[in-house]
């Protein structure tokens, strides 16, 4: 693994993938939800005092007259100037506006954490991917149905799509 360069706080996101209570209390593998939620709620913390855009991402199925219960973010995720992206889809590019309003804040790159590790997280990264961003994954801040699922996103996939690294890591350039 290559050390994580510190982040230009002008030029890069946080995006956090479906940390909804439904998906957040569901049994999940290497972590637990609450311990992806406790990396979700630091990396936003230092996100937002770097002045660097916190997206967060939440999916509503279509079609249906009524979200199931449990479909709004987790209480006390987000903040005032945090982003909220409603996704109908596993990735969150499709149809939601979301590489339009990157682009207009000069960003370019993405940190990602959240919940499907190899669903709706690394959905979203493939797309960004191709859309040309640097990305980022906080192994600790994301968690999956299984570990095997996760550990093959974390350990095959992500690193030929971008960097890997913990939360510990993530740091911002300043001056």
């Amino acid at each position: 693994m290559t050390a994580l360069p510190a982040l230009d706080p002008a030029r890069t996101a946080l995006v956090l993938v479906d940390l909804m209570d439904r998906i957040v209390a569901l049994p999940l593998e290497p972590r637990k939800g609450s311990e992806v939620l406790e990396a979700a709620h630091g990396l936003a913390a230092a996100f937002r005092s770097a002045g660097a855009p916190v997206v967060l991402v939440r999916v509503e199925r279509p079609g249906v007259a009524e979200q199931p219960p449990g479909s709004g973010l987790v209480p006390g995720l987000h903040a005032q100037g945090d982003w909220e992206i409603v996704k109908r889809t596993i990735g969150a590019f499709q149809g939601t506006g979301l590489d339009a309003r990157l682009r207009e804040h000069g960003v370019g790159t993405l940190v990602f954490g959240g919940i499907a590790t190899n669903l709706g997280v690394e959905s979203t990264a493939r797309a960004a991917g191709d859309l040309g961003y640097d990305l980022v994954f906080v192994e600790d801040a994301m968690s999956a149905l299984t570990g095997a699922e996760h550990e093959a996103s974390v350990r095959l996939d992500f690193p030929r799509l971008g960097t890997v690294a913990c939360a510990a890591e993530v740091r911002f350039a300043h001056g």
